[in-house]
């Protein structure tokens, strides 16, 4: 329910605060003392259009705040938590109005789309009558107002998972048909392309290997032929081991006349040979390890041409060509097993259709028969509201060639206001104060289902009064045992049966420079002297003040 509203410079309201509480609240207030103002500003906090001149002449920009409890399961707490919004059972709609026209809207202080704040404000209010954004003018919305007088929100639901359901098989079958086709067209060329890349077995990363390893090949065949060289030169024929060793073995024959001379010699010639020898096996090591197989190199080399071919061939980069081969191969299994997953999928979908259709029959039916139950109950409600003459009727139109989600049917509340007259929607034949008597009767029925927690009626009693004033808001009283009800009304008889009583006035201020409404809470001793004004009008008399006693004393 709606517990606060807050306005800060809209019009002529420059602040203004209000507490709300559940049940029935009434504003009242003589004609342009600014409750038009107020719904104006309260339909901006619920994502209504925005407008430059809503902003108070001399201030940049005007802001509206709505503070809503809401329970947890409640479809707007769903709309936040799609929109990744935090939600602590409190919600705050906010809209700042700019005065060059631009607006900007807040939900619990994070910053939302005006579509999302629509969103969460068409499932916290309603607002019917006198206003531009009066619930219910869409006709889309009479089929789910149906559905939740009837109960049926389960039904509606399964339809909607076979609905999916038989979308997807009906999807999966296209899929399949558009699959065989395109193969059937290129059968020939898709079996050659399929053998030649299956024959080909090209792998994922294999040019990236198979270049690496003919690079190292490549650079292995010019390093051996230093080596070689290298390897000849220290260990070979031209080797000095041999002439090293030589000498070594003439020296330590000479050794024992002379070795102070000749031992020194010998050490420094062993330690050469020794280095030659540790050089010829590490040359012999490098020259086994650019050892390759010729034919090895040969058979990299035309494999990478085999494969650079192919990828030129089918336009297809080579690490492309293995993705390739398995869509071709998957093609040409479709051609060749196609014929039988085709009557699989047709057998699913015709069941999708099937199982869909009978559940949209079913709900159809139930639809058709709850809609005269509906009937009987708005009709009920009309006799004193004056519209005795009158005739409510839901026309639910099934067309099994026009299927949907939720079923098969097209629900529209239709009304003839007179005997003998046509009948047609309601929204277009039914008058101003018929159509918020309609409504009102038709909200009555469906208090406890398919409404928003707060429901707004701006002047529903306009061009009425007595009896049928009385019946309004007796049937407001009734609603508002089962969701918080706000009336703008100038029907004493509607303001009687108030939980809570608005006075809207205008205040000068400035020494009447300027005014600004204002709107104060009438404790229980000042509303019989408003309701005596609103009998009597600008002069109060005895009389209307004792007509007001009993109005109260009746309501209550």
């Amino acid at each position: 329910m709606l517990a606060r509203l807050s306005i800060r410079d809209i019009v002529l309201i420059e602040r203004l605060d209000i507490e709300f509480s559940q049940g029935l609240a009434v504003l009242t207030g003589e004609t342009g003392a600014g409750k038009s103002i107020l719904l104006d500003a309260f339909a901006l906090a619920l994502g209504g259009r925005g407008d430059a001149s809503l902003v108070r002449q001399g201030a940049e920009q005007g802001q509206v705040t709505a503070v809503f409890e809401v329970a947890k399961n409640h479809p707007a707490a769903k709309i936040l938590a799609d929109n990744g919004l935090e939600d602590d059972g409190e919600m705050i709609l906010r809209r700042v109005q700019f005065g060059d026209g631009r607006t900007r809207a807040f939900i619990n202080d994070q910053s939302v789309s005006v579509q999302t704040l629509k969103a969460v404000g068409a499932a916290l209010v309603e607002i019917h009558g006198q206003h531009d954004e009066r619930a219910l003018v869409d006709a889309a919305t009479h089929r789910r107002l149906l559905d939740a007088f009837a109960g049926l929100e389960k039904d509606v639901a399964a339809v909607e998972l076979l609905w999916a359901a038989r979308r997807s098989a009906g999807a999966a079958l296209e899929a399949h048909r558009a699959g065989m086709e395109r193969a059937a067209r290129e059968a020939d060329y898709l079996r050659h392309a399929s053998d030649e890349l299956r024959a080909l077995a090209p792998k994922d990363g294999e040019e990236t290997q198979l270049a690496a390893r003919r690079t190292a090949m490549m650079q292995g065949e010019k390093i051996a032929s230093d080596l070689r060289d290298a390897q000849e030169a220290v260990g070979g024929n031209q080797s000095p081991i041999a002439s090293l060793s030589a000498a070594v073995r003439r020296l330590e024959r000479r050794a024992g006349s002379s070795p102070a001379l000749i031992e020194p010699a010998v050490k420094a010639i062993d330690a050469a040979i020794n280095a030659l020898e540790e050089a010829d096996q590490h040359l012999t090591a490098a020259l086994a390890a650019t050892d390759f197989d010729p034919l090895e190199l040969e058979r990299i080399e035309e494999r990478l041409f085999a494969l650079r071919a192919a990828s030129r061939k089918y336009s297809t980069p080579v690490e492309g060509l293995a993705a390739l081969a398995a869509k071709y191969a998957a093609d040409v299994v479709l051609i060749d097993a196609g014929a039988e997953q085709l009557k699989k999928l047709e057998a699913a979908a015709a069941d999708a259709g099937s199982r869909y259709a009978a559940a949209a029959a079913k709900l159809s039916a139930a639809r058709s028969k709850v809609a005269e139950k509906l009937n009987r109950a708005v009709n009920a409600e009309l006799a004193p509201l004056k519209l005795e003459r009158a005739k409510f009727m839901t026309q639910v139109e099934a067309d099994a060639e026009m299927p949907g989600p939720q079923g098969i049917d097209r629900v529209e509340f239709w009304v003839q206001t007179n005997p003998g007259t046509r009948s047609g929607p309601m929204m277009k034949v039914a008058s101003g104060g018929e159509l918020s008597r309609f409504l009102l009767a038709l909200k009555v029925v469906l208090s406890d289902r398919g409404s928003a927690p707060t429901l707004v009626f701006d002047e529903i009693d306009t061009g009425v009064g007595g009896a049928v004033a009385d019946a309004i808001g007796a049937r407001l009283a009734r609603l508002a045992g089962q969701v918080q009800v706000m009336a703008v009304t100038h029907a004493p008889q509607v303001a009687a049966r108030a939980d809570q009583h608005l006075l809207i006035s205008k205040a000068a201020l400035d020494k009447g420079k300027r005014v600004a409404t204002r709107v104060n809470a009438l404790p229980a001793e000042h509303r019989r002297e408003e309701i005596a004004r609103m009998l009597a009008g600008a002069e109060i008399t005895a009389e209307a003040r004792a007509a007001a006693a009993r109005l109260l004393e009746m309501a209550a």
